[in-house]
């Protein structure tokens, strides 16, 4: 019988031991107990969006008539002079480009809208386009960041988060500075980034943009 009591306290004690190891956090709340800050895309992107995305991608920026020209129809072969590959050595290829164009047709009607453009001192067959919201395709921006990398991040949702941020940003800085319904027929100036998809059609998202 006193092994028996004995038998049913000590599992008690345990019991209470163990409760009191286990501590209940509120869903959002978890960054007070690990430590670990919630992830914030939009900040993120915006701490270094001035300072140091602008100023990268302008650096390595290249003239998009010249480039054109020197790819001869094939926008892979200039990949180890220009391109970034999403994954490295492999993946979707990103070249950053600027240039002097004309505006040839504004798309506001599509949710993906975009404007055609034809390149100052080019007469190639390529169909060039300017991404222009509200929906912007691809990552071509985040991909064309060498600071920008996938394993900095803890998952993919993260990482998608960013281009997304990014694309807001440009949203309301670039696009939403224009007024677009008067650009047809206009010259404007550009820096932006593509991913190659299509041999003959470029769809560029800017990132700058100045109306000459």
């Amino acid at each position: 019988m006193l092994k028996k009591i004995t038998a049913i306290l000590l599992a008690a004690a345990l019991g209470t031991c163990f409760t009191g190891c286990v501590t209940i956090v509120k869903t959002g709340e978890e960054a007070a107990l690990t430590g670990d800050v919630a992830f914030n895309a939009g900040d993120n992107v915006a701490t270094i969006w001035d300072s140091q995305a602008v100023p990268s991608l302008n650096e390595k920026a290249v003239d998009l008539a010249a480039f054109l020209t020197e790819a001869g129809g094939d926008l892979k072969s200039l990949a180890s002079r220009y391109g970034k590959y999403s994954m490295g050595d492999s993946g979707e290829l990103s070249y950053t480009v600027k240039g002097i164009v004309t505006v040839a047709e504004v798309n506001t009607e599509k949710k993906a809208g975009y404007m055609v453009v034809t390149v100052d001192g080019y007469t190639g067959p390529e169909v060039v386009r300017l991404q222009i919201g509200s929906v912007f395709k691809g990552s071509a921006v985040r991909d064309s960041l060498d600071f920008i990398k996938f394993e900095d991040y803890k998952n993919q949702v993260d990482y998608a988060a960013v281009s997304q941020s990014i694309h807001e940003v440009i949203q309301s800085t670039v696009i939403n500075q224009l007024e677009l319904d008067s650009l047809v027929g206009k010259q404007i100036e550009f820096t932006g980034c593509f991913t190659v998809d299509k041999a003959d059609e470029l769809l560029i998202t800017p990132i700058q943009i100045t109306v000459i």
